[in-house]
């Protein structure tokens, strides 16, 4: 999925916007479960992507590739979804005194609230995305959930859903490419997931009411102020959503239709754009450039700026000096 095409990855209409006091989500740095008293992580194996090192609000993402194996008897701390992205095997789940026997595919996903207990088999290697989510994602995705403390969410042990497949995909990529935008763009798709989950898995659920407008002029030259004052630091969405006085969700989906664009995805070409000028300057160096603009380091700055200009830092510049 690219890079400006995986934030249409569930697109749900809005409701009526109402200003409200917002705190950033809760940073959860891994997956934990508690065993025998004990909290340790939710798998012993060494993950291939984690959200750990970027630190999404409210979120804790990790990819496993992981051989036939018994997951001991746990009890999850957060929120749970567990999805199957590659192998075709048998699985047991025990749970509540109880043994279900399934089919896991491509897509196969597991919905658990917090607090739920089990144990599983798995009879065959797989490769699964395990994502926590903490209680405040939930409760500030939407201002129609801003009151509450907690919202459960509905148990689910073979489920399929395209769309909580494609959005967890669209997370791992970011993951993959260094999350060129920051943790913007895994804090938005991060809250759509949510929103999402709240409308269609919650045991009261939450559906927005369509509505198609844009930010008020006023609140959307406050955002892009913002964004411009503090383009090297790395802007969250709860961020964002507090300069603009409203939840996650409304924010990011009234900013697209008043720009055209996702907010990582303008945050990420106004990056660009400031480091071209920085570029014009024969005075600064490469690296002090990428770093002004926001990109954590050179290689970082050279991978982001190729794939988006179509040619590196240093080129450019040669380029520009030129004409």
């Amino acid at each position: 999925m690219a890079f400006e095409d995986a934030a249409d990855v569930l697109q749900l209409p809005l409701c009526t916007v109402r200003r409200r006091p917002m705190g950033r989500p809760h940073t959860l740095p891994g997956i934990i479960v508690k065993r025998h008293g004990k909290i340790e992580p939710f798998l012993h194996a060494h993950p291939t992507h984690s959200s750990g090192e970027v630190c999404w609000a409210g979120v804790a993402v990790e990819d496993y590739a992981v051989p036939a194996c018994v997951i001991a008897r746990h009890e999850h701390m957060e929120n749970f979804l567990h999805v199957v992205l590659t192998g075709s095997v048998r699985y047991e789940v025990r749970t509540r005194g109880r043994t279900f026997r399934f089919g896991a595919t491509r897509g196969t996903t597991f919905i658990l609230p917090r607090g739920t207990v089990d144990e599983l088999r798995w009879e065959g290697p797989t490769r699964r995305v395990a994502v926590a989510i903490h209680p405040t994602l939930l409760t500030g995705a939407l201002d129609e959930t801003a009151q509450e403390r907690d919202i459960e969410l509905a148990e689910h042990w073979n489920l399929t859903d395209p769309h909580i497949l494609a959005v967890l995909l669209a997370m791992i990529t970011d993951l993959d490419e260094g999350s060129p935008a920051g943790r913007l763009y895994g804090e938005s798709l991060a809250n759509a997931l949510a929103v999402y989950l709240l409308s269609r898995y919650a045991v009261h659920r939450r559906a927005p009411v369509p509505d198609g407008a844009g930010l008020p002029g006023h609140r959307l030259r406050r955002v892009l102020d913002y964004i411009g004052d503090n383009l090297a630091e790395d802007l969250s969405l709860s961020q964002l959503a507090e300069v603009a006085g409203m939840s996650p969700h409304y924010f990011a989906e009234l900013f697209r239709n008043s720009t055209g664009c996702a907010p990582h995805r303008y945050l990420l070409m106004q990056r660009i754009e400031r480091a071209k000028e920085g570029l014009r300057d024969p005075r600064r160096s490469v690296i002090e450039v990428g770093l002004d603009a926001g990109f954590e380091n050179p290689s970082h700055f050279a991978r982001v700026f190729r794939r988006c200009v179509g040619t590196s830092p240093s080129r450019f510049r040669l380029e520009v000096q030129g004409d």
